[in-house]
């Protein structure tokens, strides 16, 4: 994608955030000033600079939306009390289990795909920042049981998982709170006929990342993921399939597979790898993973292509854990990092310095970015490499400064002056898309409101009665204009795999700064 000449000047201040003298950061004295002199990475001031932003209560924020989107059967300590009960006989239709989990975004079904994806990135972000969490570890670790109680309800018949609960296309045609739906909760799963090898394999990934999150802290649980990623994984691979072929009408358009399942079984094996240290794991990365995409020059990460988290991860073992076999994900994961650096021919920015990849929720790319960054970031440090763009340096310290960037346009420094996290900040998206926010609660309206007498409500310019707290929406456009309008879902929807991989990066921020 052609760079925009207009967005230099903003993206020169992606590399000039120096030190904070007055709180300690962890790494202070890795941020070196011997830039190579290249115009866009050589700042010419070093002013010390003070956090602009409570990142600690965006952190707070960011983890207690997930309770805003739970389905089932709600717990006594639920913070978003405007939530209530519900989907309580989800699943009964094929005389199953399947109460609990999450709505995806705004609207009432519990699709599987993302939902796995959002637990391993949660999960991910526990696994890399949850040291640095303090007394918000507890609600992350919370915020991943919930997932992946459900995620074992639904992979608990061998090859099989239940993917889908609620007709999509009869669940959009209403404007109803989940307390109030009446749309079919109908039953969709993939099984050895009908194979979903995306799904199964993210499904893998998440449960076996988790199984990592609760190793110490609940063991038992620990060793029934770890258990179930395997079985799920095996199911994966001998089964291979896109579950958009054989769920067609169900799943698209709404989370089609269009990467294909290659990516998620590198993913997966090597989410399977690192819970399980078995090394059939490495063998089958080491075997299949050129076959899988390692390579491919694909650079958007989110909850269809699982890519670059795949070569983030493994280049880990590389750096870290000293896995020789595995020295070429760094190099795979630097071609990532630089399609990122101002001024190559893939990286798109909005004028005010907003990483932009598609219209479409683009902030979802932008969490999964800055979390890849600052997680790779923390691995080249470890093993004191940088990264090289053509002739270019890339410190990790860069990498920290443009995760920065885009977190702190996201929570207000951009050119609306608007922070995309509900709830965070003076002014915020006031008519977000999201049917249990924009209808009166429960408490408010005990009255069940019908499937579509909701849509006066959807159309109008009224406020949301229910602050979704630490929803992040879709966000602005390619050239930051954001027009808050309840009806345009790309730009005005929240969704769980937005807010995921945030989760980590603000306790990164947080701590950083001193606020933890």
């Amino acid at each position: 994608m052609a760079f925009f000449v207009s967005s230099i000047t903003t993206l020169f201040s992606l590399f000039t955030i120096t030190c904070i003298s007055i709180v300690t950061l962890p790494h202070c004295d890795a941020f070196p000033l011997h830039y190579n002199h290249h115009p866009l990475l050589h700042p010419h001031h070093h002013h010390p600079h003070i956090a602009s932003h409570n990142y600690r209560d965006a952190l707070t924020k960011s983890i207690m939306f997930f309770e805003g989107q739970r389905s089932g059967k709600l717990p006594p300590n639920q913070r978003m009390s405007w939530r209530r009960d519900s989907g309580l006989y989800d699943g009964s239709a094929l005389h199953v289990d399947l109460v609990g989990g999450y709505y995806d975004a705004g609207d009432n079904v519990k699709f599987g795909f993302p939902m796995a994806f959002t637990i391993t990135m949660l999960s991910w972000s526990v696994l890399e920042f949850g040291g640095l969490m303090r007394g918000e570890l507890q609600n992350a670790r919370e915020a991943i049981h919930w997932g992946t109680d459900y995620l074992l309800k639904a992979t608990a018949y061998p090859n099989t998982i239940f993917v889908q609960v609620g007709d999509a296309k009869k669940d959009h045609a209403c404007w109803e709170r989940p307390e109030d739906m009446d749309t079919p909760r109908s039953v969709f799963k993939i099984d050895a006929n009908n194979p979903g090898s995306e799904v199964a394999a993210e499904t893998a990934a998440a449960l076996a990342a988790a199984s990592l999150v609760f190793r110490r802290s609940d063991p038992m649980y620990s060793k029934i993921l770890a258990r179930r990623a395997i079985k799920v994984f095996q199911f994966a691979d001998k089964y291979r399939g896109s579950y958009s072929n054989a769920l067609k009408p169900v799943v698209c358009p709404y989370y089609c597979s269009y990467s294909g399942y290659q990516d998620e079984l590198l993913w997966g094996a090597a989410w399977l790898h690192k819970a399980t240290k078995n090394p059939m794991y490495l063998n089958y990365i080491q075997v299949n993973g050129q076959i899988l995409g390692a390579a491919e020059y694909d650079n958007t990460f989110g909850w269809d292509n699982k890519h670059v988290g795949a070569r983030i991860l493994l280049s880990k073992e590389f750096l870290v854990q000293k896995e020789q076999s595995l020295h070429d994900y760094k190099g795979h994961a630097d071609n990532f990092v630089c399609s990122l650096i101002p001024g190559s021919s893939s990286a798109e920015y909005t004028p005010g310095g907003l990483l932009f990849k598609m219209s479409d929720s683009n902030m979802q790319y932008v969490t999964s970015t800055s979390f890849l960054l600052l997680a790779y970031a923390k691995y080249l440090t470890s093993s004191h490499t940088v990264v090289n763009c053509g002739g270019t340096t890339v410190t990790p310290n860069m990498l920290r400064r443009i995760a920065k960037k885009q977190v702190d346009y996201l929570l207000g420094d951009n050119p609306l002056k608007m922070s995309y996290m509900v709830g965070y900040g003076p002014r915020y998206p006031q008519r977000i898309h999201h049917r249990g926010s924009s209808l009166p609660s429960i408490a408010v309206h005990p009255g069940k409101i019908q499937c579509s007498a909701g849509f006066t409500v959807m159309n109008s310019q009224s406020p949301n009665p229910n602050i979704l707290v630490g929803a992040i929406v879709g966000g602005p456009d390619l050239h930051d204009r954001f027009p808050d309008q309840r009806s345009d879902y790309e730009q005005s929807e929240p969704a769980t795999y937005i807010n995921a991989p945030l989760v980590g990066t603000l306790a990164y921020l947080a701590h950083s700064f001193g606020q933890l």
